[in-house]
């Protein structure tokens, strides 16, 4: 099997230097390129289209994010893993939203790494797990704020959850241990809220805007 190419992306050279280093100990990696920004990555990217780019987040100029969603949008064959630190919240879901297959913590060890990056190779999604605690966070952050976006309530949260799942206002009814006739009641307030005009319009809706999932 030939060596994964693979591309390094990060601000600083002290820590491109390193990986190149340690991957160049073995034979299952061989790096083709390396970039300093975001601006250079999505170049090299176009020019050299290598299997599996490291992509830090924090650079001057164009971010990692915006160098990953520009890199896919471009080439979706390009598999990108994201390598930095767990120390702002947000970045975990912006990446993924922007194209990640893969995000991983600089803290982790090289054979964890090269693993890593041999495991998105061959198709399969990979996010340390500190980023997965966080990212289950962050959507539950998400949701908070989409809920209050609307004005529901927990009870209105209740009935669309139930909706979503293909419950009848009697099976609603039954398992909230309230009447139909206050379920209608429910359902009335989130056709108003949400915009929409019948049971199928409101589930689409709130699961294409994340409300329920």
């Amino acid at each position: 099997m030939p060596p994964i190419r693979v591309m390094i992306v990060d601000d600083h050279n002290l820590v491109r230097e390193g990986l190149k280093a340690v991957f160049d100990q073995g034979l299952e990696i061989d790096v083709v390129a390396e970039a300093g920004s975001g601006e250079e990555a999505v170049e090299k990217s176009a020019e050299l289209e290598p299997d599996v780019i490291l992509m830090d987040i924090s650079m001057p100029g164009m971010n990692g994010i915006q160098a990953t969603r520009t890199i896919r949008e471009a080439n979706p064959e390009v598999k990108v893993v994201i390598l930095t630190m767990l120390d702002q919240e947000g970045y975990v879901y912006e990446a993924v939203k922007a194209g990640a297959t893969g995000y991983m913590l600089k803290s982790t060890s090289s054979d964890d790494l090269i693993e890593a990056i041999q495991m998105v190779y061959d198709g399969k999604a990979l996010l340390h797990p500190d980023a997965t605690a966080q990212l289950l966070k962050e959507f539950v952050t998400l949701a908070d704020n989409r809920t209050r976006d609307y004005g529901l309530s927990n009870r209105e949260m209740e009935v669309l959850q139930l909706l979503t799942e293909g419950n009848t206002n009697k099976q609603i009814a039954k398992d909230l241990w309230i009447s139909e006739q206050t379920v209608k009641t429910h359902v009335a307030h989130l056709f108003d809220k949400l915009g929409t005009s019948d049971r199928t319009e409101t589930v689409a809706h709130a699961l294409r805007s994340g409300l329920v999932t």
